[in-house]
């Protein structure tokens, strides 16, 4: 920790001076002194001896159950405020988990387009044209509570303040500085980390609507005029006022894939609200404009407008949209209320918007006031590009099977047969058939059951909607080219006029293998290939693919089929969107957006990307306005480079090493996950999977069904339990016995090759390093100790050699002597929270064999058994905020 950055360390010893007080204030001195101990012993069990370790076991073991939740709580605080600490250093370096402090990559990147011979018009063409939807999902993996998180931002205020030079200049003011962190940090202290219930699915949303009004609508207009500016530099060009290349979408009250609690009522809410958030943001932004905007000359075209008498022209017809949009927001309101409301006067198309505001930037201009103009003006209509009136796109995404189970009872009631049975070729011919039919299909009185009712709701909803508002709909496991046309079929009927892009998610390896075969017997449609208009969108399924077969196979999988669905959308001249199911960890697709952009096929990444944002690695990367800026300023980077400068194509022994790389890994990792004997028991045994479903950590439940077992477990969780004892066995499991059978082989040399030259293998050898230094094989032994029977740990053992094996491995091929030796920052990161987390690890091992002894005992008191579940709850909260990433 020596070389940490002499400001983080002092934010950190603050922030923990400050919570250390709050402790000694609630709990008293004697109970702050137990958990300085604590943390002492946690810091020389680190670098000590086993008999260090055992110590620090044996002081917790001696905790009465009364201290198990404070103590909990305050090794969780400290930890939330060392991420505070360093997303405040990140931010004021410009440097997120990909990226170099200071190094300005925009620019850097321009003048290399330029220097490879890139002429100028091809390069602002690509920027122009350029259409990347970062889209925003809550999935279970943000564990803390919003109202913590308003806390958190409060604190981050602080700090920035405690950097100002005034603040160092004057002691008055840096002492009321103190006192704020101070009262803040005490609030925290006081509030419950763990919420009652779980959210709503509309409480997600409004938590994704916060982020853009806190952060992303101050960022996005400040970083394209930073765009702006290198573009100038660089061609001599400005960036058009309504080219946004970066947009934002959202899966919050629109993904009802599992999850019962979203319905068509609350997406059409959700819908509302994201039109009421945006209304009001420019309600409010003109408001402002309209103070600034006292100038009397304006051109013709805004005289005729307004009138002759105006003697402040821009302020009349800002004053004119202030009203509309004040009516906007009043129909909105009635309209979430249920209550009547002229729509006379409202604006819902951001055009309506957009065309008064450019009348009064043309007028500036053309007055010799454009200095003016480009200030919060263009900021305005640079948001209106991007947020347009809705805030965000809403995606809709369902399982594939819902549909299916709607055509299999309309069939049945029409007395035509049962779909379930038909054969693909057969319900494409139907398909096709009613698609091209110019009668109605659903019957207007139609006894279908409640999940049917359900389906069709939803694509009514959908029609109600002005296309502008939606984005995607995505089906989830499909499989076959009659997955896409169903849905086509059911927003045709219920009277959808625009030709919504339809997406099919492949998630397993068998579905990624045939992703390719699908879409080119959907293209040679000539129905389907009109009705995409040249564009075709597909989901490239991370979480599902992973557990399925392994991280390394799935890796590969994905790599094969994105190259393969490159070439098939390349022969029907159809333009390729691909869309990226990835998650917040390695074992769902997480990690540096740069490095993954990058390590994608050449010609996959043609101008166009969809990428999901999950949990919180939302508020990681854009939670705070100079790193939202930082992460907007990534995609926009590594989407422009890898179009324009794409990747090598991949050596044709590379590829057959990877081929063998993956089918060993496959094999490995589902003769023990799916065929050995005891791995269920003990994933189930070791694990908190069991306490995991009643955290309450979003709005979906942690099972696609209330029965099945490992199987059936959503691919969040299922990381989420390995992460919380650091096994981390889903991101690596299979990788060992592959790279060591290759090095056993003679294969270093090549690897390395691989390594040096090869974005995608590189990337992943990159977060196989990361997840390795996360990962802690003692840790995992001692839930191995504290929560399984003797005879029935020989498993973990096995599965720690391998991990020990892997790390040797890695370092191997790496010619490393340890891990992240070129990532000190992450290193760092690791080694400062350890001794915070080791405690959180051990009390979370008693808290699990307690609860489940207590569940079992009649003597236990209701009053402890809730204390112990909480204790536990906030233990699963804390070692996630080490982490970093929870699922």
């Amino acid at each position: 920790m020596s070389d940490l950055h002499e400001s983080l360390r002092e934010h950190v010893r603050i922030l923990g001076e400050c919570l250390g007080e709050t402790i000694s204030s609630a709990r008293g001195e004697d109970f702050l002194q137990k958990i300085e101990t604590i943390r002492s012993l946690a810091k020389q069990g680190r670098s000590g001896t086993e008999e260090d370790r055992q110590e620090l076991q044996a002081y917790l073991h001696l905790l009465d159950e009364q201290e198990l939740l404070p103590v909990t709580r305050a090794f969780n605080q400290f930890l939330n405020l060392a991420n505070i600490a360093e997303q405040h250093h990140r931010a004021r370096l410009r440097t997120t988990e990909d990226s170099l402090p200071d190094q300005p990559e925009l620019d850097l990147l321009l003048k290399r387009v330029l220097d490879k011979g890139i002429s100028q018009e091809t390069l602002v063409h690509s920027l122009h044209n350029m259409q990347v939807d970062l889209v925003l999902t809550a999935h279970p993996t943000e564990v803390i509570r919003r109202t913590l998180i308003q806390k958190y931002d409060a604190l981050d205020t602080c700090l920035s303040e405690l950097d100002s030079e005034g603040c160092q200049q004057d002691p008055w003011r840096r002492q009321a500085t103190h006192r704020r962190l101070q009262e803040l940090i005490s609030q925290a202290w006081h509030t419950s980390e763990i919420r009652e219930q779980r959210p709503s699915p509309v409480d997600e949303a409004k938590w994704g609507f916060a982020v853009i009004e806190n952060s992303l609508w101050q960022a996005l207009p400040a970083f394209y005029r930073q765009l702006d500016q290198a573009l100038v530099q660089a061609t001599g060009q400005s960036l058009p006022l309504d080219c946004s290349p970066i947009r934002f979408a959202s899966w919050m009250g629109g993904d009802r894939d599992g999850n019962p609690n979203v319905t068509a009522k609350v997406t059409r809410e959700v819908l509302l609200l994201s039109r009421w958030m945006a209304a009001d943001l420019y309600l409010e932004d003109i408001d402002q404009l309209r103070s600034e905007l006292s100038m009397w000359q304006c051109n013709a075209a805004l005289r005729q407008r307004v009138g002759e008498s105006i003697t402040e022209p821009y302020r009349e017809l800002l004053r004119q949209v202030h009203q509309q949009l004040q009516i906007t927001l009043e129909w909105i309101q009635a309209q979430l209320e249920g209550q009547a409301y002229l729509d006379e006067g409202i604006i819902l198309d951001s055009e309506a918007l957009y065309e008064p505001l450019l009348a009064c930037y043309r007028s500036l201009c053309d007055c010799g006031m454009k200095s003016i103009a480009d200030g919060r003006l263009l900021d305005i209509l640079r948001r209106l590009s991007c947020f347009g009136m809705n805030l965000v796109k809403l995606d809709i995404r369902q399982d594939g099977s819902r549909h299916a189970q709607v055509f299999c009872e309309l069939t049945e009631y029409l007395g035509i047969g049962k779909y379930s049975e038909w054969s693909e070729e057969e319900r494409q011919e139907f398909l096709l058939r009613e698609l091209r039919s110019k009668r109605p299909l659903l019957p207007a009185h139609w006894p279908c059951s409640a999940e049917t009712q359900e389906v069709i709701d939803t694509c009514r909803v959908i029609a109600a909607e002005p296309s502008q508002a939606l984005g995607s709909y995505v089906i989830s496991m499909a499989s076959q080219p009659s997955d896409v046309l169903a849905v086509i079929l059911l927003l045709q009927e219920t009277g959808v006029q625009h030709p919504m892009r339809v997406v099919p998610l492949f998630e397993t390896l068998d579905d990624l293998e045939g992703a390719a075969n699908v879409i080119n017997r959907l293209l040679t449609i000539d129905w389907y290939r009109h009705y995409t208009q040249g564009h075709q969108e597909v989901m490239i399924g991370y979480s599902d693919s992973s557990k399925d077969a392994g991280q390394l196979a799935a890796a590969w999988g994905q790599y094969r089929a994105q190259e393969r669905l490159t070439e098939v959308c390349r022969f029907h001249k159809v333009k390729l969107t691909l869309f990226h199911g990835r998650g917040g960890t390695v074992g769902r697709g997480g990690g540096p957006a740069h490095a993954a952009i990058l390590g994608q096929p050449p010609g996959s990444v043609n101008g166009t990307l969809r990428v999901t944002e999950q949990g919180e690695m939302i508020r990681f990367k854009f939670g705070q306005p100079n790193l939202a800026m930082r992460s907007l300023e990534i995609y926009t980077s590594a989407v422009l480079e890898a179009t324009l400068l794409p990747p090598p194509v991949p050596e044709d022994a590379w590829r057959k090493r990877m081929d063998t790389l993956a089918q060993a890994a496959l094999i490995s990792y589902r003769q023990t996950v799916r065929q050995h004997p005891h791995f269920v028991p003990y994933f189930r045994a070791v694990t908190p999977e069991q306490e995991l479903a009643r955290l309450p950590l979003g709005s979906r439940p942690a099972k696609r069904k209330s029965e099945g077992g490992v199987e059936s477990l959503r691919a969040i969780p299922w990381i989420f339990a390995w992460t919380q004892i650091r096994l981390m066995l889903p991101a690596w499991l299979g990788s060992d016995e592959a790279l060591k059978e290759a090095l056993a082989q003679g294969h270093l040399d090549e690897l390395r090759s691989m390594m040096q030259q090869w974005p995608f293998f590189r990337t992943y050898m990159d977060m196989l390093e990361m997840v390795l230094a996360k990962a802690d094989a003692e840790i995992a032994a001692y839930y191995e100790q504290r929560l399984l029977n003797i005879q029935d740990q020989g498993l973990g053992e096995h599965l720690r050699e391998r991990l020990h094996g892997l790390v040797a491995t890695l370092l191997q091929i790496r010619d490393q002597s340890r891990l992240l030796e070129n990532a000190p920052m992450i290193q760092q990161a690791i080694e400062v929270r350890n001794p915070y987390i080791d405690p959180l690890h051990i009390l979370q091992a008693e808290l699990i064999k307690r609860t489940r002894d207590s569940a079992h005992s009649a003597s236990e008191t209701p009053q402890i058994h809730a204390a112990l579940e909480k204790a536990l709850m906030v233990t699963m909260a804390g070692i996630a905020a080490g982490l970093r990433n929870t699922g």
